[in-house]
Protein backbone atom coordinates (compact mmCIF):
# COMPACT_ATOMS: atom_id res chain seq x y z
CA UNK A 1 0.00 0.00 0.00
CA UNK A 2 0.64 3.68 -0.63
CA UNK A 3 0.62 5.58 2.77
CA UNK A 4 0.96 9.62 2.76
CA UNK A 5 1.39 11.72 5.60
CA UNK A 6 0.88 14.84 6.55
CA UNK A 7 2.02 17.35 9.11
CA UNK A 8 -0.42 20.11 9.64
CA UNK A 9 1.94 21.86 11.48
CA UNK A 10 4.77 21.78 9.29
CA UNK A 11 2.87 23.73 6.30
CA UNK A 12 2.36 26.67 8.50
CA UNK A 13 5.23 26.98 10.66
CA UNK A 14 8.19 28.15 9.21
CA UNK A 15 11.25 26.64 9.89
CA UNK A 16 9.33 23.77 11.96
CA UNK A 17 11.85 21.30 13.05
CA UNK A 18 10.16 19.60 15.90
CA UNK A 19 9.07 16.35 14.45
CA UNK A 20 5.27 14.71 14.80
CA UNK A 21 5.73 11.70 17.57
CA UNK A 22 2.63 10.34 16.18
CA UNK A 23 3.45 10.43 12.59
CA UNK A 24 6.52 9.10 13.36
CA UNK A 25 5.43 5.96 14.74
CA UNK A 26 2.67 5.39 12.29
CA UNK A 27 5.41 5.53 9.44
CA UNK A 28 7.16 2.52 11.55
CA UNK A 29 3.89 0.31 11.70
CA UNK A 30 3.39 1.01 8.01
CA UNK A 31 7.31 0.44 6.99
CA UNK A 32 6.80 -2.99 9.34
CA UNK A 33 3.75 -4.17 7.05
CA UNK A 34 5.88 -3.39 4.06
CA UNK A 35 3.85 -0.11 2.64
CA UNK A 36 5.80 2.37 1.01
CA UNK A 37 5.32 5.99 3.14
CA UNK A 38 5.61 9.60 1.79
CA UNK A 39 4.94 12.85 2.76
CA UNK A 40 1.39 13.51 1.12
CA UNK A 41 0.88 14.98 -2.01
CA UNK A 42 -1.99 16.61 -3.32
CA UNK A 43 -1.76 15.08 -6.95
CA UNK A 44 -1.85 11.43 -5.74
CA UNK A 45 -3.79 8.92 -4.93
CA UNK A 46 -2.91 6.97 -1.54
CA UNK A 47 -4.08 3.81 0.24
CA UNK A 48 -4.47 5.87 3.47
CA UNK A 49 -3.60 9.09 4.49
CA UNK A 50 -2.62 10.32 8.18
CA UNK A 51 -2.71 13.67 9.04
CA UNK A 52 -1.80 14.94 12.51
CA UNK A 53 -2.71 18.50 13.27
CA UNK A 54 -1.03 19.45 17.22
CA UNK A 55 -2.68 23.44 17.69
CA UNK A 56 -6.09 24.52 17.25
CA UNK A 57 -4.93 27.90 15.45
CA UNK A 58 -2.95 25.97 12.76
CA UNK A 59 -5.03 26.14 9.77
CA UNK A 60 -7.51 22.74 8.12
CA UNK A 61 -6.07 21.89 4.84
CA UNK A 62 -9.21 21.58 2.65
CA UNK A 63 -7.41 19.84 -0.05
CA UNK A 64 -7.24 16.41 2.17
CA UNK A 65 -9.36 13.39 1.25
CA UNK A 66 -12.08 12.62 2.86
CA UNK A 67 -11.49 9.99 3.82
CA UNK A 68 -7.70 10.75 5.64
CA UNK A 69 -7.43 9.54 9.51
CA UNK A 70 -7.00 12.70 11.58
CA UNK A 71 -5.94 13.14 14.99
CA UNK A 72 -4.31 15.17 17.50
CA UNK A 73 -5.59 18.06 19.69
CA UNK A 74 -5.96 20.38 16.88
CA UNK A 75 -8.43 18.64 15.27
CA UNK A 76 -11.67 19.93 17.05
CA UNK A 77 -13.78 16.60 15.69
CA UNK A 78 -11.15 14.39 17.18
CA UNK A 79 -12.13 13.34 20.14
CA UNK A 80 -9.74 14.37 23.09
CA UNK A 81 -8.82 10.96 24.32
CA UNK A 82 -8.28 9.53 20.49
CA UNK A 83 -4.52 7.52 20.73
CA UNK A 84 -2.29 5.55 18.25
CA UNK A 85 -3.13 1.60 18.77
CA UNK A 86 -1.13 -0.35 21.49
CA UNK A 87 0.48 -2.47 18.80
CA UNK A 88 1.75 1.14 16.62
CA UNK A 89 2.20 2.78 19.61
CA UNK A 90 5.06 0.48 21.16
CA UNK A 91 7.13 1.45 18.28
CA UNK A 92 10.38 3.04 18.24
CA UNK A 93 9.73 5.84 15.77
CA UNK A 94 10.71 6.39 12.40
CA UNK A 95 13.05 9.58 12.55
CA UNK A 96 13.66 8.75 8.70
CA UNK A 97 11.03 10.93 7.85
CA UNK A 98 12.71 13.77 9.97
CA UNK A 99 16.29 13.82 8.31
CA UNK A 100 17.02 17.33 9.91
CA UNK A 101 16.06 15.93 13.50
CA UNK A 102 19.38 15.19 15.46
CA UNK A 103 17.70 14.33 18.53
CA UNK A 104 15.42 11.63 20.17
CA UNK A 105 11.76 12.52 21.81
CA UNK A 106 9.63 10.68 23.55
CA UNK A 107 7.54 10.24 27.43
CA UNK A 108 8.42 9.04 30.63
CA UNK A 109 5.76 9.17 31.57
CA UNK A 110 1.79 10.22 30.30
CA UNK A 111 -0.91 11.56 32.23
CA UNK A 112 -1.36 14.56 35.01
CA UNK A 113 -2.48 14.92 38.47
CA UNK A 114 -4.03 18.01 38.07
CA UNK A 115 -6.80 18.99 36.89
CA UNK A 116 -5.72 22.73 35.18
CA UNK A 117 -8.76 24.88 33.65
CA UNK A 118 -6.46 25.39 30.31
CA UNK A 119 -4.83 22.32 30.46
CA UNK A 120 -6.05 19.35 28.02
CA UNK A 121 -3.95 16.33 28.97
CA UNK A 122 -6.10 14.81 32.04
CA UNK A 123 -8.87 14.26 29.61
CA UNK A 124 -6.71 13.06 26.57
CA UNK A 125 -3.81 11.14 28.63
CA UNK A 126 -5.89 10.55 32.21
CA UNK A 127 -4.07 10.08 35.69
CA UNK A 128 0.02 10.42 35.51
CA UNK A 129 1.26 6.98 34.73
CA UNK A 130 5.11 5.50 33.97
CA UNK A 131 4.83 5.01 30.50
CA UNK A 132 8.91 4.05 29.32
CA UNK A 133 12.78 3.99 30.52
CA UNK A 134 14.77 6.91 29.14
CA UNK A 135 16.88 3.80 27.60
CA UNK A 136 13.79 2.72 25.32
CA UNK A 137 13.93 6.62 24.01
CA UNK A 138 17.25 7.28 22.72
CA UNK A 139 18.81 6.66 19.60
CA UNK A 140 21.78 4.93 18.71
CA UNK A 141 23.33 8.09 16.33
CA UNK A 142 22.51 10.43 19.21
CA UNK A 143 23.35 11.54 22.68
CA UNK A 144 20.62 13.98 23.06
CA UNK A 145 16.77 13.63 24.04
CA UNK A 146 14.23 15.63 24.39
CA UNK A 147 11.37 14.84 26.90
CA UNK A 148 7.73 15.76 26.73
CA UNK A 149 5.92 14.51 29.79
CA UNK A 150 3.71 17.18 31.24
CA UNK A 151 4.81 16.82 35.19
CA UNK A 152 7.41 13.86 35.48
CA UNK A 153 7.72 15.14 38.85
CA UNK A 154 4.77 14.00 40.21
CA UNK A 155 5.40 10.65 39.91
CA UNK A 156 8.00 8.68 41.55
CA UNK A 157 9.20 6.49 37.93
CA UNK A 158 10.20 9.87 36.41
CA UNK A 159 12.18 11.07 39.08
CA UNK A 160 13.24 7.87 39.57
CA UNK A 161 14.19 7.64 35.61
CA UNK A 162 15.53 11.53 35.60
CA UNK A 163 17.89 10.21 38.44
CA UNK A 164 19.13 7.11 36.26
CA UNK A 165 20.22 9.88 33.64
CA UNK A 166 22.61 11.39 35.85
CA UNK A 167 26.33 10.27 34.09
CA UNK A 168 24.67 8.65 30.94
CA UNK A 169 26.27 11.16 28.56
CA UNK A 170 22.87 11.99 27.30
CA UNK A 171 22.27 15.33 27.43
CA UNK A 172 18.22 16.19 28.12
CA UNK A 173 15.40 18.72 27.50
CA UNK A 174 11.84 18.98 29.19
CA UNK A 175 10.07 20.85 26.94
CA UNK A 176 7.08 21.03 28.47
CA UNK A 177 7.84 22.51 31.52
CA UNK A 178 8.04 21.29 35.30
CA UNK A 179 5.99 21.85 38.21
CA UNK A 180 8.19 24.21 40.56
CA UNK A 181 5.94 23.48 43.72
CA UNK A 182 7.38 19.68 43.76
CA UNK A 183 11.08 20.85 43.96
CA UNK A 184 12.48 19.47 46.91
CA UNK A 185 15.89 19.27 47.96
CA UNK A 186 16.56 16.06 46.88
CA UNK A 187 15.26 16.56 43.33
CA UNK A 188 16.82 19.78 43.01
CA UNK A 189 20.12 18.12 43.38
CA UNK A 190 19.03 15.44 40.72
CA UNK A 191 17.84 18.27 38.37
CA UNK A 192 21.60 20.37 38.92
CA UNK A 193 23.14 16.56 37.97
CA UNK A 194 21.50 15.89 34.72
CA UNK A 195 23.24 17.17 31.53
CA UNK A 196 20.84 19.95 29.74
CA UNK A 197 20.30 20.56 26.08
CA UNK A 198 19.86 24.54 27.17
CA UNK A 199 17.39 25.50 30.13
CA UNK A 200 15.44 23.57 32.68
CA UNK A 201 12.29 24.84 32.25
CA UNK A 202 9.27 25.35 34.94
CA UNK A 203 5.82 26.97 34.63
CA UNK A 204 4.37 30.09 36.30
CA UNK A 205 0.89 29.77 35.43
CA UNK A 206 -0.53 31.55 38.77
CA UNK A 207 0.40 33.82 41.10
CA UNK A 208 0.52 30.82 44.23
CA UNK A 209 3.42 29.39 41.90
CA UNK A 210 5.50 32.37 42.43
CA UNK A 211 6.79 31.44 45.62
CA UNK A 212 7.50 27.70 44.15
CA UNK A 213 9.69 29.21 41.80
CA UNK A 214 11.85 31.52 44.06
CA UNK A 215 12.68 28.68 46.72
CA UNK A 216 13.44 26.46 43.24
CA UNK A 217 15.84 28.74 42.02
CA UNK A 218 17.81 29.25 45.31
CA UNK A 219 17.91 25.49 45.68
CA UNK A 220 19.38 25.08 42.15
CA UNK A 221 21.45 27.88 42.84
CA UNK A 222 22.89 26.38 46.32
CA UNK A 223 23.82 23.10 43.88
CA UNK A 224 25.38 25.88 41.56
CA UNK A 225 23.20 26.69 38.90
CA UNK A 226 23.03 29.90 38.14
CA UNK A 227 19.37 31.83 37.46
CA UNK A 228 20.03 32.37 33.71
CA UNK A 229 19.74 28.23 33.07
CA UNK A 230 16.06 28.48 34.38
CA UNK A 231 13.52 28.90 31.73
CA UNK A 232 9.88 30.03 32.92
CA UNK A 233 6.15 29.67 30.99
CA UNK A 234 4.21 32.00 31.40
CA UNK A 235 0.31 31.56 31.19
CA UNK A 236 -1.65 34.51 29.68
CA UNK A 237 -5.13 34.91 30.27
CA UNK A 238 -7.46 37.62 29.97
CA UNK A 239 -6.92 38.92 33.27
CA UNK A 240 -2.88 40.54 31.91
CA UNK A 241 -2.52 42.63 35.39
CA UNK A 242 -2.14 39.15 37.04
CA UNK A 243 0.86 37.87 34.14
CA UNK A 244 2.43 41.36 34.75
CA UNK A 245 2.73 41.00 38.49
CA UNK A 246 4.34 37.38 37.35
CA UNK A 247 6.84 38.85 35.37
CA UNK A 248 7.56 41.38 38.08
CA UNK A 249 8.33 38.99 40.62
CA UNK A 250 10.03 36.79 38.65
CA UNK A 251 12.16 39.21 37.29
CA UNK A 252 13.75 39.74 41.01
CA UNK A 253 15.25 36.71 40.08
CA UNK A 254 17.73 38.17 37.52
CA UNK A 255 18.83 36.73 34.40
CA UNK A 256 15.72 33.68 33.34
CA UNK A 257 13.85 34.04 30.59
CA UNK A 258 10.75 34.06 30.45
CA UNK A 259 8.25 32.88 27.34
CA UNK A 260 4.56 33.59 27.27
CA UNK A 261 1.62 31.61 26.54
CA UNK A 262 -1.91 33.85 25.61
CA UNK A 263 -4.52 31.19 26.83
CA UNK A 264 -6.23 29.54 23.73
CA UNK A 265 -8.30 26.62 23.36
CA UNK A 266 -10.89 26.65 20.96
CA UNK A 267 -12.58 23.78 22.05
CA UNK A 268 -14.08 25.78 25.38
CA UNK A 269 -14.42 28.48 22.87
CA UNK A 270 -11.53 30.78 24.80
CA UNK A 271 -9.80 32.75 22.76
CA UNK A 272 -6.88 35.21 23.51
CA UNK A 273 -7.46 38.66 22.78
CA UNK A 274 -5.35 41.82 21.63
CA UNK A 275 -4.13 42.88 24.99
CA UNK A 276 -2.86 39.00 25.96
CA UNK A 277 -1.22 38.91 22.15
CA UNK A 278 -0.01 42.07 22.59
CA UNK A 279 1.69 40.75 26.08
CA UNK A 280 3.06 37.71 24.79
CA UNK A 281 4.48 38.29 21.74
CA UNK A 282 5.74 41.64 21.67
CA UNK A 283 6.24 42.86 25.08
CA UNK A 284 7.79 39.14 26.73
CA UNK A 285 8.68 37.62 23.53
CA UNK A 286 10.24 41.07 22.29
CA UNK A 287 12.57 41.06 25.60
CA UNK A 288 10.72 44.37 26.71
CA UNK A 289 10.14 43.22 29.94
CA UNK A 290 13.46 43.24 31.18
CA UNK A 291 13.71 46.79 31.18
CA UNK A 292 10.24 48.20 31.31
CA UNK A 293 7.02 47.24 33.27
CA UNK A 294 3.50 46.54 31.56
CA UNK A 295 2.09 50.02 32.30
CA UNK A 296 5.62 51.56 30.91
CA UNK A 297 5.40 49.79 27.58
CA UNK A 298 2.10 50.72 27.11
CA UNK A 299 2.73 54.34 28.19
CA UNK A 300 5.56 54.77 25.65
CA UNK A 301 3.85 53.32 22.76
CA UNK A 302 0.24 54.78 23.56
CA UNK A 303 -1.18 51.78 23.66
CA UNK A 304 -5.08 51.47 25.55
CA UNK A 305 -7.13 48.51 25.78
CA UNK A 306 -10.86 48.22 26.45
CA UNK A 307 -11.90 46.62 29.31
Amino acid sequence: MLIGLHDAEAEHIRHKSFPNYALMKISAWHKAQGDIVEWWNPLKQYDWVYSSKVFDFTPYNPYLPENTIRGGTGYEDVPIWQQLRPEVDRLFPDYSIYPACDYAIGYITRGCPNNCRWCLVPAKEGEIKPYRSWRQLVRPDSQKLVLMDNNILACNYGIEQLASLIGSGYAIDLNQGMDARLVDEHIAEILSKLKWLKYIRFSCDQIPQIEAIVKTVSLLQKQGVKPYRIFVYLLVTQDVNNAAYRVEQLKKLGGITIYAQAERNTRRGIMPNREQLEFAQRYIYGGCWRRETWPEYCQKRHIKFSA
